[in-house]
């Protein structure tokens, strides 16, 4: 048959999206077209792939074999083509990707800007959240993810890592006190990131690497870590947040670090993407950039791995 890598792909897509009609709508096609695709391809291979019902769809055996042969030989064709693109170092199109506002005001905005003056066919399309999206659903390249992956079938490199500050502002501190140490959180007013693993448990390293875990409450739960560091510089309780959302107010004296001897937890930064596409040129390029400008500024990252995270590592996204 004609246009076979097209009918698999389009397959492969149903599949995916649940349905002809989402997979029609993510490609921008009809759903007559896309149905079409994959009857074509029934027939030339002679066996129903797809069982069709008014209310949902379901694969055959021979379909649910016939699909993981299909992504494995889609995943090696692009991870071809990326290795073709990469050899050539000019990458091209838009890199569609998404990261938190930590990330995205400290090391996204550089590493774009270096990555257009190199390669100017290259462009970028960005969702700041802290919510962790669907890659595949959503149709990103890429995203920058701090504490875990986010979800399974995924590949990730861990890029860098970022340190918790728990921090206060002086008028804060001058009326209320100054905790010695993690214990002394308990009569403080605490300024709760939702997205945390577990928001309301903060976790300290001794000097000789111990740790503690306390329970924290407070008048203030949000989903901005830049809202928390400015209601904290406003005297309203302590912050717990990556160090580069507390740098320059740390710097001005607006906050203060507090528990002087302990220190918070290291969070990896991992850059992510779905495994089926693997890394075409222009992800590879930029996230060299990323792991270079934390390998600057934090140390060296460490080799890449994959990744099947389980659902309840999904949940420990910051």
């Amino acid at each position: 048959m004609k246009n076979r890598l097209a009918a698999i792909e389009a397959f492969v897509s149903v599949v995916e999206a649940g349905s002809f009609a989402g997979a029609a709508e993510h490609a921008a096609i009809s759903t007559s077209s896309l149905s079409r695709q994959v009857a074509d391809l029934e027939k030339h291979l002679g066996a129903r792939l797809i069982q069709r019902t008014t209310r949902r769809l379901s694969l055959t055996e021979t379909g649910q074999t016939f699909y993981e042969r299909c992504v494995h030989l889609l995943a090696e064709l692009a991870d071809a083509e990326a290795a073709a693109a990469h050899a050539t170092r000019m990458p091209r199109g838009v890199l569609k990707l998404t990261c938190s506002a930590v990330l995205a005001d400290d090391w996204l905005g550089p590493a774009m800007a270096r990555c257009a003056a190199r390669y100017p066919a290259l462009g970028f399309d960005v969702t700041v959240t802290e919510r962790i999206v669907d890659l595949v659903e959503d149709g990103f390249d890429l995203a920058l993810r701090i504490g875990s992956v986010g979800s399974e079938q995924l590949v990730a490199r861990r890029i860098g890592s970022l340190e918790l500050v728990a921090c206060a502002a002086p008028a804060y501190l001058e009326r209320v006190g100054r905790p010695r140490e993690p214990a002394d959180l308990g009569g403080h007013n605490a300024l709760i990131y939702a997205h945390a693993a577990q928001p309301r448990n903060w976790t300290f390293v001794d000097a000789r690497g111990a740790s503690t875990e306390v329970r924290v409450e407070g008048c203030a739960l949000a989903n901005s870590g830049a809202l928390l560091v400015a209601a904290a510089a406003a005297g309203l309780g302590i912050a717990y947040e990556p160090e580069p959302f507390v740098r320059a107010a740390l710097a001005s004296g607006r906050l203060e670090r507090v528990l002087i001897g302990w220190r918070g937890p290291q969070l990896p930064v991992w850059a992510v993407y779905p495994s089926r596409r693997h890394l075409s040129a222009k992800v590879r390029l930029f996230v060299d950039e990323i792991a270079a400008q934390f390998d600057a500024q934090r140390g060296p990252p460490s080799e890449d791995r994959s990744v099947a995270a389980s659902s309840a590592a999904a949940a420990k996204g910051v």
